[in-house]
């Protein structure tokens, strides 16, 4: 079912309408009722009742998103979201290493009775964990030395503000925050390939994939990196839209 997004919008957070002061448009913006004056909304295009948001001249009406836009910035929003997860998600792990690396010898103990604990109950389910890959992970962490886990805490809090500061930016659909993605997303590419070639899992792919989409999704569809016409048609492509906003919704032709 193709979705109304113009509308959808309009039910969330209201209509936006404008007064010009071109005669000619106003008065195919405006319209008189039983109830008092409408105006045609900017975004959906339906009338409104009661004063415009703003007036003035055309050209100077409010760049307000519709149609395709605003389907591109329900799209970077859900990247926001799954940055921001991500990166809170990350600054817990970089806590828990910073935590690990002030008690390793109690951790260490801690786990070891634990598994001698366990040990017994996953034999019965014919389950080995001495020869378990994840208890053999950890237990290589316990040998990491205290200087070298405070890096990766550092290294990973680093990572994470990067996938917070993207969160946000792309929340507001700033370009800056464009192409940090596309830049800091297209670089860890690399790793999440090596790590494919190491183990294998859905999670991993699905990350993969979803990373190699929205690199290319926002470097084309944002004009990034002078591709289809660069930060000068994108340019354009803004003027354009707060210019005809009001001739538009007006049904004038230019």
């Amino acid at each position: 079912m193709k979705i109304d997004w113009d509308r959808r919008t309009c039910a969330r957070k209201g209509h936006v309408t404008y007064a010009p002061d071109d005669p000619r448009l106003r008065v195919r913006l405006h319209a008189e009722t039983a109830l008092g004056d409408v105006w045609r909304c900017l975004r959906c295009g339906d009338f409104a009742l009661g004063e415009p948001h703003g007036s003035g001249p055309a050209d100077e009406a409010p760049l307000v998103p519709r149609g395709k836009v605003l389907r591109d910035l329900f799209i970077l929003r859900f990247l926001a979201i799954e940055r921001a997860v991500r990166g809170v998600f990350i600054v817990l792990v970089a806590v828990a290493v910073w935590k690990f690396s002030n008690s390793q010898d109690s951790v260490r103990r801690l786990f070891n009775e634990n598994l001698d604990v366990f040990r017994p109950v996953f034999r019965h389910f014919h389950y080995d964990l001495d020869h378990s890959p994840v208890v053999d992970s950890i237990q290589k962490a316990f040998g990491y030395k205290h200087s070298t886990l405070m890096l990766v805490a550092a290294l990973l809090l680093a990572y994470a503000l990067i996938e917070l500061i993207e969160a946000v930016g792309l929340w507001y659909a700033k370009r800056w925050a464009e192409y940090l993605t596309v830049v800091a997303t297209a670089a860890f590419l690399p790793l999440e390939i090596y790590e494919l070639t190491e183990h294998i899992s859905w999670l991993k792919i699905a990350t993969l994939v979803l990373n190699i989409l929205a690199v290319l999704y926002i470097a084309l569809a944002k004009r990034l990196f002078g591709l289809r016409g660069g930060r000068r048609k994108f340019e354009e492509e803004r003027h354009s839209a707060s210019l005809m906003e009001v001739e538009e919704s007006a049904g004038v032709t230019v």
